[in-house]
């Protein structure tokens, strides 16, 4: 589903940063959506005032009023009427510029809202591409536990009653940060960055069988939350018996695989449940193994590199 965003919206969360205020159109809710694949022009979000190729958020900064006065009335109204038939979700105007008579009077008869900011228009333009493609990027909701483990965000998945919650409270109690319970939310902000936040409803909380939910915040302090962090590993609570125990290469390296998150390919390791494990210390252990293969250092390759040469060194050929 594409995301959209209107500008009622986008005023609403961008106002106190970039300083801005209403000056025209103020009934206006032009929405504002995700670039589509099949655009026949070039798609953009945010930009300086474009006629040719419009973007949907026009900012008019000195030079951009500097062109429109220089141009002749009849050539002025036809550029005014251009830019508001391609129905930008808004127009702003940068350094608290006064905003022409005839751009105003054409914002109140299309509707189009042209907010004033005090900003520059280079503050502007960054601000508005970094929230815009946060705010319209592809997002996800997945089941399981978010967590910070060792500076890192590790998702806890597994099925119902698997024990995620309970793991959750215990690696929070050894000093680990908790993110997010029962269905964080994902966002591709980068074409292999995944961010996790948790969800306004469920923050600070964690559901805990036979205890009910719990205020993770107020029992163990502010450093016990975290606001958001990457996507780097996934950890799977699987069953005993779904683990190949014969199978030698798992035995050594242990069930890694992948999924599949936004399309992009999260490392996964799955833990196998079973009476009497700490799967705390366990999931502790995965997650400082995973840091050791992204620096180049596999415990399991080193072993098999010593078999092999000690096959060699007795070895009569």
């Amino acid at each position: 589903m594409i995301r959209t965003i209107t500008a009622r919206e986008l005023f609403d969360q961008v106002a106190d940063r970039m300083k801005l205020r209403w000056s025209a159109g103020q009934r206006g809710e032009h929405r504002l959506a995700e670039p589509g694949e099949n655009l026949q022009r070039r798609p953009s979000l945010v930009g300086y005032l474009n006629i040719i190729y419009p973007n949907k958020v026009q900012i008019v900064g000195i030079d951009e009023l500097k062109y429109l006065d220089a141009l002749d009335s009849r050539q002025r109204w036809d550029t005014v009427q251009k830019i508001m038939n391609y129905k930008p979700t808004a127009i702003v105007v940068t350094r608290d510029q006064a905003v022409p008579a005839d751009l105003r009077e054409a914002a109140e008869e299309t509707q189009t809202p042209i907010w004033v900011s005090a900003k520059r228009g280079h503050e502007v333009l960054t601000y508005m591409q970094y929230h815009l493609s946060r705010a319209l990027a592809r997002n996800t909701s997945l089941h399981g536990v978010f967590m910070e483990v060792y500076s890192i965000g590790v998702l806890i998945t597994g099925d119902a009653g698997a024990g995620k919650s309970e793991l959750a409270l215990e690696l929070i109690t050894r000093g680990h940060r908790l993110i997010a319970d029962d269905a964080p939310e994902f966002t591709l902000i980068a074409p292999d960055v995944i961010d996790g936040t948790c969800p306004e409803m469920l923050q600070d909380l964690l559901e805990v069988r036979g205890l009910g939910i719990l205020n993770v915040r107020q029992m163990f302090g502010d450093t016990s939350i975290k606001r958001n962090k990457y996507l780097r590993l996934v950890v799977h609570l699987g069953k005993l018996e779904d683990i190949h125990q014969n199978d030698g290469m798992a035995r050594l390296q242990g069930v890694t695989t992948t999924r599949n998150v936004l399309d992009v390919e999260v490392p996964q390791i799955t833990l196998p449940v079973a009476a009497g494990r700490n799967l705390a210390v366990l999931v502790e252990a995965a997650t400082r193994t995973f840091l050791l293969r992204s620096k180049g250092i596999d415990p399991a390759q080193t072993f098999i590199d010593r078999q092999a040469h000690q096959m060699r060194r007795q070895s009569p050929w």
